[in-house]
């Protein structure tokens, strides 16, 4: 008979933490946790295989899951020495909560308190003497489950709870008595009696299927398919459903629950570190609605808090805690991310797992944890997620700029944004689209919110803590984000946010830094981060696992030098067409595009050869002896025309002219479809002349920087080459002029000549390209357009679309698709490297700095690959993981 359900507690557990993908990465904790002897409330796991079962037999369930359920929760009723559905003696209640592969925090959803009803609440009451936590936990279970299994709005209870308090005038949950809760909960049962038309289910049996099939329901809910597309998760992995006893923070003084971190998940610092309440349950912690105290007496002092810390008034239990802490970042070898719970003086654990950080904070774990002798290089390299990474490369507040700071609240996420204010996920997603930077200001999120908070350069919540649903999303997003401000008022109403004495409106512009909790008016000065430290450290460790180089595409010195900071090993992809939008430079490149005739067109382009020589030598000096590979001319001529009549009658000056001439130049260079009409190798052919101005341009810089004594290894990159003929017709050009210059300065030198691979036809007969190029460098944006037959530049309309619908799983634009683009980059690496063993081969399109991509860059043996300045690190980090056999390959169906 298959097996279905795993049960845990006492010691013992019928799985471990190897078994994440059967148990979800929940269910197989609490398994290790179990295992390891850590008090774990007794409990089962459904697992992950039931879950597929259940969507592909229309949401049914296999039929031996029931007897292997009811026999689970016997065991726990026999471990924990209480009865589900008791109405005398000991009570057994659970909590029902999802459980996936990967932490998809508040995606799911989740019941507690299942198995109260107006009988066993009674028994519970005998059983604490507390009538007032009884009937407390009574109501919050009707509106939970209502809410999560009869899909009734909380908001609805939440209306009945306020108009309670103000009728008996109260402020606040915790002034209410338990008569207040049984007139609440009648109230509560007739909304669900006027809105489904039966009453609220009192059979506790009946309960917990009703909640294990919202659990198995909510895997498909809106929110959480989101953030699997979000966060690259397939939805065949499917969810666990966890069954455990309830064990109780709110049952008086002595109780409490929290959130903790083995570390710091903001800084990486090594201290413990949480928050706690006392006398609440655990969805109160994180949902925002009181302020969290902290763990010790170090934290508190750091908050700046005088809430009183764990460990000033429950010493012992904080000890204790502390003990579990090292046992379990000790085991796992990795920061824990736990909540515990503690019933009448007894803590117990609820939950462990590797904890969600910021990009900085896992930088400086991975460094630590090795030095520390915990792991070794190589795993504190697998520790650094490359995505993370670019979390590290943006800039920060500059420390000597003015700044008008309105509040303050918690750095619950670091980093510097500004933007402008809007009040709504949905306004983020709108505003966002309609191209503004915005900062999603709200009281708090939730889980619905995930779009918005996606898109937006920021997050600032008034209520909330450092592990509220706002922080923890916003450190795994790496978006900047402070939680917790609470002197700021914030009126969706008329759509204000009051700060500091000022009101600020929708659309007024903010910065906020996520490092020290302030929020600022206007937009604040930003600086770069200083790489070093752990970051240094780290680089260096991966510069000694990687194979495959990472260089840059760059054609301005700020871009050379950034890349070069960066740690870049040359320039992958000069594009020496955006050289010429310089106001001096493209009133001669718009005087050669109306010339008449070539003698015309060399008198403008002699014009520009100066301007492009001194380009070179600039990047030719940056780049101090490492390769740069330079594309001649590529884009359709009619990109530097001007548009307007004012403009046209400029160049119609410069060139003598008349604008009539101009227009009628524009009219003849319009082309359909640019991308696959006069473009790249096409120009140099039908117009020599402008190729051998920049390969003179080249040659002539090569020489000036060799003259000083200096490296310099130049590659000639001929763009869109399809037919053999183009290539070899070309590289005589090349050949010619480097041979004039030579001869003209005296200066020797090497270069090498190779092309772009863009085009289909030329993968597939890169044996006999192959045969005059050096080098192949795969201009993976075009391949892709020729490939699919798609424009990147108007595919956005479906491609989205595309994708939430699952025909294809990525935007073939930001992961390469290995199946058929990647089929044709392999074909010509085997094709070229049969006819030229030595052929030197890069991707220099926007995949180069995409892991996913890396990966299948290393596994088809490029030598390396190029991207933007900013994301060398990227690459390098993802180059590294690909060497060690960490992460995976992403492919398109």
């Amino acid at each position: 008979m298959a097996k279905w359900v795993y049960t845990f507690g006492d010691g013992r557990a019928e799985g471990r933490a190897k078994d994440k993908n059967l148990l979800g990465g929940k269910g197989a904790n609490l398994a290790e946790m179990a295992s390891l002897g850590i008090p774990v409330p007794a409990g089962f796991t459904i697992s992950t295989e039931v879950c597929t079962y259940y969507y592909q037999n229309k949401e049914t369930y296999p039929p031996e899951m029931k007897e292997q359920v009811l026999a689970a929760l016997a065991e726990v009723e026999k471990i924990m020495s209480a009865k589900f559905g008791a109405t005398e003696g000991p009570l057994l209640l659970v909590s029902v909560r999802s459980g996936a592969r990967a932490s998809m925090p508040g995606m799911m959803d989740t019941v507690l308190n299942l198995g109260l009803n107006d009988q066993t609440v009674l028994n519970l009451a005998r059983n604490t003497g507390d009538e007032r936590f009884c009937y407390d936990s009574y109501r919050r279970f009707i509106q939970m489950y209502s809410n999560v299994v009869l899909d009734i709005k909380s908001e609805h209870f939440e209306h009945l709870l306020e108009e309670h308090k103000e009728k008996v005038g109260k402020k606040f949950d915790v002034e209410l008595t338990a008569e207040d809760w049984k007139v609440l909960i009648a109230a509560y049962k007739n909304e669900v009696q006027k809105r489904l038309g039966k009453s609220f289910p009192q059979d506790p049996h009946e309960q917990l299927w009703g909640a294990v099939g919202a659990v198995f329901g909510s895997w498909m809910n809106k929110r959480a398919i989101t953030y699997r597309k979000l966060n690259n998760l397939p939805d065949h992995w499917g969810t666990a459903v966890n069954v455990q006893a309830m064990v109780f923070g709110n049952m008086g003084d002595d109780s409490a629950t929290g959130v903790c971190f083995s570390r710091n998940p903001s800084t990486g610092e090594n201290l413990f570190y949480g928050e706690y309440l006392v006398n609440a349950q655990g969805e109160d912690v994180v949902a925002g609605i009181r302020t969290p105290q902290p763990l010790s007496l170090a934290e508190k002092k750091s908050m700046g808090s005088d809430l009183p810390a764990m460990e000033e008034i429950l010493p012992p239990l904080y000890t204790e805690l502390v003990g579990f802490r090292n046992k379990l970042e000790d085991h796992y070898k990795d920061m824990q991310d736990m909540e515990f719970t503690i019933q009448k003086g007894k803590l117990w654990m609820l939950q462990t797992r590797n904890g969600k950080r910021t990009a900085q904070a896992a930088l400086r774990i991975a460094v630590e944890m090795c030095e520390e002798g915990l792991i070794d290089k190589k795993e504190a390299v697998k520790r650094v997620d490359p995505a993370q990474i670019d979390q590290l490369l943006h800039p920060m507040i500059d420390p000597k700029a003015k700044k008008e700071v309105l509040g303050k609240g918690l750095p619950a996420s670091p980093g510097a944004a500004s933007g402008q204010i809007v009040f709504s996920a949905d306004e983020a997603e709108a505003w966002s689209k309609a191209g503004k930077k915005v900062i999603l200001v709200r009281i708090e999120t939730s889980p619905e919110d995930i779009g918005g908070m996606h898109v937006a350069q920021g997050i600032l919540t008034t209520r909330g803590g450092m592990t509220s649903h706002a922080a923890v999303v916003a450190r795994g997003m790496g978006t900047p984000c402070v939680a917790g401000a609470g002197e700021l008022r914030i009126d969706y109403a008329t759509k204000t946010l009051t700060a500091g004495g000022k009101t600020l409106k929708e659309g007024d512009v903010i910065t906020i830094d996520g490092s020290n909790g302030q929020v600022m008016k206007g937009e604040v000065p930003k600086i770069q981060p200083e790489l070093t430290g752990n970051f240094g450290k780290l680089m260096e460790w991966v510069d000694g696992i990687r194979t495959l180089k990472v260089r840059a595409n760059a054609e301005t010195p700020l871009d050379a030098s950034t890349a070069r900071n960066f740690g870049c090993e040359g320039i992958g992809l000069c594009r020496t067409e955006h050289m010429f939008f310089d106001p001096k430079r493209i009133i001669h490149v718009r005087e050669m595009i109306v010339a008449s005739n070539e003698a015309e067109r060399r008198v403008a382009l002699d014009k520009l050869l100066p301007y492009q020589r001194e380009d070179f030598v600039q990047l030719f000096t940056i780049m101090a002896g490492l390769p740069v590979t330079i594309r001649l001319l590529d884009p359709p001529l009619h990109e530097f025309l001007p548009h307007t009549d004012a403009d046209m009658a400029e160049v119609a000056k410069a060139a003598g002219k008349d604008v009539a001439t101009v227009k009628a130049k524009a009219a003849q260079l319009h082309e359909s479809n640019p991308m696959l009409g006069h473009r790249g190798c096409r120009l140099g052919i039908t117009y020599p002349e402008i190729y051998e101005m920049q390969c003179r341009a080249i040659f002539e810089a090569v020489a000036e920087v060799k003259m000083k004594g200096e490296t310099v290894l130049p590659e000639v990159m001929l763009p869109l080459i399809a037919v053999k003929s183009e290539f070899d017709r070309l590289k005589v050009m090349v050949d010619r002029v480097a041979g004039e210059v030579m001869a003209k300065t005296g200066a020797k030198f090497d270069y090498m000549v190779g092309t772009m691979i863009e085009l289909p036809r030329a993968a597939l007969i890169a044996d006999k390209i192959a045969e005059g190029a050096q080098f192949f460098s795969f201009g993976t944006n075009d391949l892709t357009q020729t490939t699919y037959g798609l424009s990147r530049d108007d595919a956005g309309n479906f491609l989205v679309p595309y994708q939430e619908l699952g025909v294809i799983p990525n935007d073939p634009f930001v992961t390469l698709d290995t199946e058929g683009v990647g089929q044709l980059v392999q074909t010509a690496c085997e094709r070229g490297r049969k006819t030229r063993p030595d052929i030197k081969l890069g991707i220099c399109g926007e995949h180069g700095g995409d892991p996913a991509s890396v990966h299948f860059c290393h596994a088809v043996g490029l030598n390396y690959v190029s991207c933007s300045p900013y994301r060398v690190p990227i690459a390098r980090l993802a180059a590294a993981h690909a060497a060690m056999g960490a992460g995976t390959i992403s492919t398109t169906a």
